[in-house]
């Protein structure tokens, strides 16, 4: 991979400062020196690209023979140590649907549409309001709490554990695995195998004793795949519902917390939220950049010359705010969902899952103001970070202040 460092601008590190602090300059700069399409450098100073442009997104994610999921297409492995930080985000013959390809992942994504079609959506949210009470009742009565981890962080799991078969005491331990294995740094590896460990231990469960959950319904409707295989795919589905659907939260309350639009109407009425969190994936998507695609042959995109075998990022955020797409900007963006957040083509995440995301999130918000509507802010929103990582964007804190209320117990 050549065109890289024989670029006029020396290519962007994928992990600084800015990617947390003001991504949206940081793309438009990129976007400004190297047009759709930009080099980058991975740890280690290994060469990639990010996708900018909304077109070009659109053009690599329908395109899955030339812009391929297989990782061993890579002519970067014999650089790439047994310890590189990022092998959990872009990993070497991993039995899992993120790499597998054609016919064969169209088996897999339709074992996994199964399992989640058939969650009883009324179950489903049922789940979300009862963990989301419980929750609050630890909160509502200090006045003040970090939304983000006292809640945010947690919700999602809790849900996910009752659909998938974990037990609620797991819930902690996983929440710090898989946010070590996506950030990417240290810790990652083993964030990895303590989830591979929980995941092996419920499928070994559910094998002996079936219930009515999505890891058994996955295992008694495998289409002749291994167990291992199995267990892949629920840890992508565990880790891809879990912190994006908490970002998802934290990132709209934010919103609502700080956004003239919708701060006047915070405690006004449903229809705020969903408009708030339709905005966030367009303008604060929890899933900034995804590894990736790498190119089967020598091709071209976005003005660069693109060597077979290298490594594309898709750059969700950049290209939902391209502004060939984005002419306004500061407009919101109503209904429109034409973002990709939840990904495009063949690989998108699976509908149901997205509906399972969206509920949960929305009964998580509505919940939330719901037991707590004079909710504030207990800081300058200038003050927020934002977790060091350029794959997903979520705070790592909310500090919020209310007036305090009795706890509901099981009377709700």
């Amino acid at each position: 991979m050549t065109c890289p460092a024989a670029s006029e601008y020396q290519p962007v590190y994928l992990g600084g400062p800015r990617f947390q602090t003001d991504p949206v300059e940081l793309y438009r700069e990129m976007r400004r020196d190297h047009g759709a399409v930009a080099p980058v450098v991975l740890d280690g100073d290994v060469p990639a690209w990010l996708v900018l442009g909304y077109r070009e997104l659109h053009q690599v994610t329908s395109d899955p023979v030339l812009f391929s999921r297989d990782s061993e297409l890579w002519n970067q492995w014999d650089r790439i140590p047994a310890d590189w930080p990022l092998l959990p985000m872009i990993g070497r013959r991993q039995p899992s649907i993120l790499y597998t390809v054609g016919e064969r992942h169209r088996e897999r994504a339709a074992v996994i549409s199964e399992a989640l079609e058939a969650v009883d959506p009324f179950e489903l949210k049922g789940h979300a309001e009862r963990f989301a009470d419980e929750l609050i009742d630890a909160l509502c009565g200090k006045g003040s709490c970090d939304i983000v981890g006292e809640y945010a962080m947690l919700l999602p799991l809790r849900v996910l554990a009752r659909l998938y078969g974990f037990s609620d005491a797991q819930g902690p331990g996983l929440v710090r695995a898989m946010n070590d294995m996506i950030n990417g740094r240290e810790g990652a590896l083993e964030g990895q195998g303590h989830l591979a460990e929980s995941m092996f231990a419920l499928l070994s469960a559910k094998l002996a004793e079936p219930g009515s959950d999505v890891v058994s319904r996955m295992l008694a409707n495998r289409s002749g795949f291994t167990v291992e295989e199995v267990a892949q795919d629920l840890m992508v589905m565990m880790a891809a519902g879990h912190q994006p659907t908490a970002d998802w939260i934290g990132n709209s309350l934010r919103l609502m917390l700080t956004d003239d639009r919708f701060a006047a109407s915070l405690a006004g009425g449903r229809h705020s939220v969903g408009e708030a969190m339709n905005e966030v994936l367009w303008e604060d998507t929890p899933t900034q950049n995804v590894a990736g695609r790498w190119t089967s042959r020598d091709t071209h995109l976005g003005g660069q010359r693109i060597a077979g075998g290298d490594l594309v990022l898709l750059g969700i955020g950049a290209a939902n705010a391209d502004p060939h797409v984005r002419t306004d900007a500061g407009a919101l963006t109503g209904g429109n969902n034409a973002f990709f957040s939840f990904g495009h083509g063949e690989h998108r995440c699976p509908f149901p899952a997205q509906e399972v995301a969206e509920v949960i999130a929305r009964t998580g918000i509505e919940v939330l103001l719901d037991r707590l509507p004079d909710v504030d802010l207990a800081v300058p929103a200038a003050d927020l970070t934002r977790r060091p990582s350029p794959w997903l964007r979520g705070l790592t804190a909310l500090p919020v202040t209310y007036t305090p209320t009795p706890a509901l117990g099981a009377t709700r």
